[in-house]
């Protein structure tokens, strides 16, 4: 398998804490498979949310917010193949600092900016993953992450490659966690990219077994 760049958006404003730990253990796994990984804490370059583009933007199209994000967003994520999002759960969603990135991509996207078109297909076609650290144990908790990064996913074409839960508060606490979430978080990040993923409609082809002759993890 050729190298292949997978970006890691770090949503916690804590250096040490829970999700950057489940964060370093994919990073773990994908090095090990031979990638390249990339991790970037988004409160470095995030100093300000979406504004009014029409107000906003600058004559030639151009997002006048001049905090970080653009070169984050067109040197990291766009030309990343692979992208995870760890954030911890704040109020039974993602941080502000993730879904902050989620809203300025519109800067780019939107048809106001003269590139657009080639941002969109920068932004297609990635394969995605999410790693959320939660103090509750209750199965709900992170259901909204993981319909909202499944949501965009489908949006923008991608395949969502698979969630892994760390439950915990103090810093680290996450590798007391009796499912081994770290764990869980290196096997994702070592079958990245070579991972099944099916995601079938009504018309698709479908082959008579889900694994044939091969054997990979599985994520859901």
């Amino acid at each position: 398998m050729s190298e292949k760049t997978i970006l890691i958006l770090l949503g916690s404003p804590r250096e040490n804490g829970n999700s950057v730990q489940l964060a370093k253990a994919l990073e773990r796994g994908a090095l090990e498979a031979g990638h390249v990984v990339k991790m970037r804490f988004l409160q470095e370059h995030l100093q300000c949310f979406l504004r009014d583009c029409r107000t906003c933007r600058k004559k030639d199209g151009e997002c006048s917010i001049e905090d970080g994000y653009k070169e984050l967003f067109f040197d990291d994520f766009l030309p990343s193949e692979g992208v995870v999002f760890a954030t911890p759960t704040y109020w039974y969603g993602v941080s502000g600092q993730t879904k902050t990135f989620f809203d300025r991509t519109f800067c780019y996207y939107a048809a106001s900016y003269p590139h657009s078109d080639e941002v969109i297909k920068g932004m297609s076609g990635k394969k995605i993953g999410l790693l959320c650290s939660s103090e509750e144990t209750y199965p709900g908790a992170t259901l909204g992450m993981v319909h909202q990064i499944q949501e965009y996913s489908r949006y923008t074409q991608s395949e969502f490659m698979g969630v892994v839960r760390g439950i915990g508060n103090k810093r680290n606490e996450v590798g007391l966690d009796p499912m081994d979430p770290l764990k869980e978080a290196e096997k994702l990040g070592r079958l990245f990219f070579s991972d099944t993923y099916s995601d079938y409609r009504i018309h698709t082809d479908r082959p008579g077994s889900v694994w044939g002759k091969k054997t990979h993890g599985h994520h859901g």
